[in-house]
C-alpha cells in the first residue's frame, strides 16, 4: 500500500512539472510577442462599444483564422479598442504556442528601411514572415514614402496566403493611396491584405474614455 502511494504521488509530482513547464513555456511565448499591454477579452467591456460583434470576435479566439491563413483587419477612430482586440486574439495564439509578434507599422517600417540600407533587407522579411500571426498596429498615424511602401508591400506579398496578419488602421482603405503615396503600390498592398481577410468597423466613443464619461460630473453644494 505504501508503495502504491509512493507510486502515485510521483505521477502527481511528474504532473505538476509538466504543468509548470507549460505554463512557463506560454509566459515565454506571450513575452517575447512584443505585446504593449497583457489586456485579453475577458477585460474588454462590448457593452460600451456595442458596434463590435462579440459573436465575431469570440470566434476569431477559436484561432480558426489562423488555419485558414486568413487576416484581420480592425479599421475605427482612435481609441475605439482597435489594439485592446488584436493584441487579445495575439495573446490567444501565443497561449496556444503560436509564434505570434506585435509590432506598430511606423517601427516596421524603420526596421524595414534600416535593413534595406544595411543590405539585409532579405533577412529581415524572412524574420517577420516566420511568425504564424504578426500583428502591425497603427497603419496610417505617420507618414509612409514611397520607397517604404514597397517595403511594405514586399513584407505583405511574402505573408500572402502563407500566414495570417492583424492589422490596425484608422484610414478608410479608400484613402490607402494618400498612405503609401502611390495609388498603385496601394492596391496591390489592400488586394493581398483583403483577399483572405475578416474587415471589422468600429465606430463609437473613445474605449480609453470609458471610465470618464461613465462618471458624473461633480456638483458644488451650497
Amino acid at each position: 500500500m505504501d508503495e502504491l502511494f509512493a507510486y502515485n504521488g510521483t505521477l502527481d509530482l511528474y504532473g505538476l512539472c509538466l504543468k509548470m513547464k507549460e505554463i512557463d513555456m506560454i509566459n515565454s511565448m506571450v513575452k517575447v510577442a512584443g505585446f504593449p499591454h497583457r489586456r485579453e477579452l475577458k477585460d474588454f467591456d462590448f457593452s460600451f462599444q456595442p458596434s463590435i460583434n462579440k459573436e465575431q470576435i469570440m470566434d476569431f479566439s477559436t484561432l480558426r483564422f489562423l488555419e485558414n491563413k486568413e487576416n484581420i483587419v480592425f479599421l475605427g477612430n482612435s481609441g475605439v479598442g482597435k489594439t485592446h482586440m488584436a493584441v487579445s486574439l495575439g495573446i490567444e495564439a501565443a497561449k496556444k504556442r503560436n509564434s505570434t509578434y506585435f509590432i506598430k507599422c511606423h517601427d516596421l517600417i524603420q526596421q524595414l528601411r534600416k535593413a534595406n540600407e544595411e543590405n539585409r533587407l532579405e533577412n529581415r522579411l524572412k524574420n517577420y514572415s516566420r511568425y504564424k500571426l504578426l500583428i502591425i498596429d497603427e497603419i496610417g498615424y505617420l507618414p509612409i514614402t514611397k520607397e517604404e511602401s514597397k517595403l511594405f508591400f514586399q513584407l505583405i506579398d511574402k505573408r500572402y496566403e502563407q500566414k495570417s496578419t492583424i492589422l490596425t488602421t484608422n484610414i478608410g482603405f479608400g484613402e490607402w493611396d494618400e498612405i503609401f503615396q502611390d495609388p498603385v503600390m496601394a492596391n496591390a498592398i489592400l488586394d493581398r491584405i483583403l483577399h483572405h481577410a475578416h474587415v471589422v468597423s468600429i465606430t463609437g466613443k473613445s474605449y480609453r474614455m470609458k471610465d470618464h464619461i461613465k462618471k458624473k460630473p461633480h456638483t458644488k453644494q451650497e
